[in-house]
C-alpha cells in the first residue's frame, strides 16, 4: 500500500507539471501571433502639414441629393427613367395611376356641357323678356297699357338678367372643377425638380408608392460637380480656416490626392452619425459640417456616398 500511494502521488505531480508546460507553450504561441499582426492593406494618407485638421467626409451630389417623392399614395403606372440617366428640369420621371380621376373628369366635362346649355337658355329668356318690355315701351300712348303690366315686364327682365348671371356662374364653377381635376391628374406625373442624374430607382411599375415610405422612389443629384461633406470634431471647429481649400483622399486609395474648394460652413453643430450601432453606444461627439466642392476628373472612380479622409488647414492664430 505505501508503494502504491507513493506512485500515485508522483504520477499526480508529473501530470500537473506537464499541464503547466503545455499551458506555457500555448501562451507563447498566442504571444507570437499577437506580435505578427499584418499591416493594413492600404497605407493611411499623409497630412500636407503637421497641424492640418483631419476629418472624415462623404461625397454627395452638388446641392445635396434629392429624394424625389410622390404627392399622393397610388399605384405606379410607369417609370420613365433609369439609373445614370441625365434628366432636365420638368422631365417626367414616373407616372401614377390616374384612372379614378379620369372617370371624375368625364363627369365634370358633362357638367360643363349642361352649364353651357343652361346659359344659352338663360340668354334666350333674357332676350324674350327684353323684347316684350321694349314693345310695351314703344307704344306712344302709355295710357293704352296697364302700368302694372309695364312694371311686371321690367321685373321679368331683371329676373332674367339674374338667371343669366347665375347660369354664367355655374358654368365658371363647372369649368373650374374641370381645371382642378386636370391639375390633379397632371400632378400624378412626377417631374424632375431640377437638372441632374438619376442615382437610384427604388420602385417599379405595378408597385405601390406612398409619401410615408421610408425609401424614396427616386434619388436625383447633380454629379458633374461633387460636394464633400466633412465632419470636423467640435473641439477643432474653431480652428478651421473658412474660405480656404482642403485635400482629400479616398478611403481605399491614399496615393491619389484631390484638391477641393471651400463652399460653406453649416453653422450648426450636430451629433456625429457615423456610429457603430451598438446598443450601449452613446452620442457624445458633435461635429461641425464643412462643405467643399470637387471637380470630378474625367475617368475617375468617384461615386456619391463614398467615404473620404479630408485634411483641412488649421487657422493661424495671431
Amino acid at each position: 500500500m505505501p508503494v502504491i500511494s507513493t506512485s500515485i502521488r508522483y504520477f499526480t505531480f508529473i501530470l500537473a507539471a506537464a499541464g503547466m508546460i503545455a499551458m506555457g507553450v500555448v501562451l507563447q504561441r498566442l504571444r507570437g501571433q499577437d506580435s505578427t499582426i499584418p499591416p493594413p492593406p492600404v497605407a493611411p494618407p499623409q497630412k500636407n502639414a503637421a497641424d492640418d485638421i483631419a476629418a472624415t467626409g462623404i461625397l454627395e451630389a452638388r446641392g445635396e441629393n434629392v429624394a424625389v417623392g410622390v404627392p399622393v399614395p397610388g399605384l405606379v403606372e410607369s417609370v420613365k427613367v433609369r439609373v445614370n440617366q441625365v434628366v432636365k428640369e420638368g422631365e417626367p420621371l414616373l407616372v401614377l395611376d390616374d384612372r379614378e380621376l379620369d372617370a371624375v373628369l368625364l363627369k365634370l366635362n358633362a357638367a360643363v356641357v349642361v352649364a353651357v346649355a343652361n346659359k344659352a337658355v338663360a340668354q334666350a329668356e333674357l332676350v324674350k323678356m327684353q323684347d316684350m318690355l321694349d314693345r310695351l315701351k314703344s307704344i306712344s300712348d302709355q295710357r293704352a297699357i296697364s302700368q302694372d303690366d309695364l312694371r311686371n315686364r321690367a321685373n321679368d327682365e331683371r329676373v332674367a338678367k339674374a338667371q343669366l348671371m347665375a347660369a354664367e356662374a355655374q358654368l365658371s364653377a363647372a369649368q373650374a372643377d374641370v381645371k382642378q381635376t386636370q391639375l390633379l391628374i397632371d400632378r400624378l406625373t412626377v417631374k424632375a425638380p431640377r437638372d441632374g442624374t438619376i442615382l437610384q430607382v427604388n420602385i417599379r411599375a405595378g408597385e405601390y408608392a406612398s409619401p410615408q415610405n421610408k425609401q424614396p422612389p427616386l434619388v436625383l443629384g447633380d454629379i458633374l460637380t461633387l460636394h464633400v461633406r466633412a465632419d470636423v470634431d467640435e473641439q477643432n471647429a474653431a480652428r478651421i480656416s473658412p474660405g480656404k481649400g482642403a485635400t482629400l483622399y479616398l478611403k481605399n486609395d491614399s496615393t491619389q490626392k484631390y484638391a477641393v474648394k471651400f463652399v460653406r460652413v453649416e453653422p450648426y453643430v450636430i451629433p456625429k452619425v457615423s456610429l457603430t450601432g451598438a446598443s450601449t453606444e452613446r452620442v457624445d461627439t458633435r461635429v461641425l459640417q464643412v462643405i467643399y466642392e470637387l471637380e470630378k476628373p474625367e475617368g475617375s472612380s468617384l461615386y456619391v456616398g463614398q467615404q473620404v479622409d479630408v485634411f483641412i488647414p488649421r487657422q493661424k492664430r495671431p
